[in-house]
């Protein structure tokens, strides 16, 4: 019996070495690049040819009135989509619990299939739609200057006024459907007799939604809205890098795409490597704040 355990929890072992493995390549083998944040690298020269210049890059980062003035214009853009998105992320909730409700199962999974399809489209392509639509000569102009709304084209992708909103939609409206699932999956699981009881009792959809649907679904909620929060720093940056240009780079500019524009445009690779060490550490620090307070609040922790 105890061969037998053991013979199951040893294929069980071999099951995760080929996730472990890639966790391994692709989430600690990377961590040796931190190395270079404590040399003053100069590409193309190898590594041993550049001088050893220990935390002078960290002490830059706050030596400098012009780079702090910088980084903290970045992490006020940060924080502001971050922020937004975390508001934003009720409306996968109400998406999942409306479907939820609709009674012709092919016209759900019609929908479910037109709003996940967005997540797997690039942004580059994205943007390249957005710019179809909304250039001075796009189908939105097009349509708008033909109605006589408006008197000449509007250039709406360089406008600065509403940065923040604008990603905050783009981002909502690619993710909505793949956001969804997991509440969808969530529904599924909930006790039906709840609903034919509260039905007896007379509860209405929109009761039955209220007080059986939304609470059921509130654990789910919980546990993506905390992991958010401890991933808050990381906004990515394929979407702010397709959409940035001259006029709204000051409110675009996250701190992925700060990281990357020292490092690449600038050549100042060690720099933005060591920025980038201080975001992992952040990002720690938040983790395991929220990991605290839902084991304060929930009694249950994430970690």
């Amino acid at each position: 019996m105890i061969f037998k355990k053991n013979k199951e929890g040893l294929f069980l072992l071999l099951m995760a070495v080929p996730f472990l493995a890639l966790t391994f390549l692709f989430a600690y083998y990377p961590l040796f690049g931190w190395v270079y944040a404590f040399f003053d690298y100069r590409p193309p020269l190898p590594l041993s040819s550049c001088a050893f210049v220990g935390f002078k890059w960290f002490a830059a980062l706050v030596s400098n009135p012009i780079q702090i003035q910088q980084i903290l214009e970045v992490l006020r853009n940060t924080f502001a989509i971050s922020g937004l998105n975390i508001l934003a992320s009720v409306f996968p909730v109400a998406f999942a619990i409306f479907l939820a409700e609709v009674k012709s199962n092919r016209f759900k999974k019609g929908v479910q299939i037109l709003t996940t399809l967005p997540n797997f489209v690039s942004w580059i392509l994205l943007f390249s739609l957005c710019f179809s639509l909304f250039s001075t000569e796009g189908v939105a102009n097009t349509v708008l200057v033909r109605l006589g709304w408006i008197d000449k084209p509007v250039n709406w992708l360089v406008q600065d006024s509403h940065t923040w909103l604008t990603m905050t939609v783009l981002t909502l409206w690619k993710t909505i459907g793949w956001n969804s699932i997991l509440y969808f999956a969530a529904i599924a699981g909930l006790d039906q007799e709840l609903y034919e009881a509260a039905s007896v009792d007379g509860a209405g959809r929109f009761k039955l939604m209220w007080h059986i649907t939304l609470p059921g679904l509130m654990p789910t909620f919980f546990v993506l809205l905390l992991l958010s929060m401890a991933n808050f720093l990381n906004n990515g940056m394929d979407q702010y890098f397709v959409f940035q240009n001259s006029f709204n780079k000051a409110h675009i500019q996250v701190l992925d795409l700060y990281v990357y524009n020292i490092g690449m445009t600038t050549s100042s690779v060690s720099l933005a490597v060591a920025i980038g060490i201080l975001k992992s550490f952040v990002s720690i620090v938040l983790l395991f704040t929220v990991n605290n307070l839902s084991r304060i609040i929930r009694g249950e922790t994430i970690v």
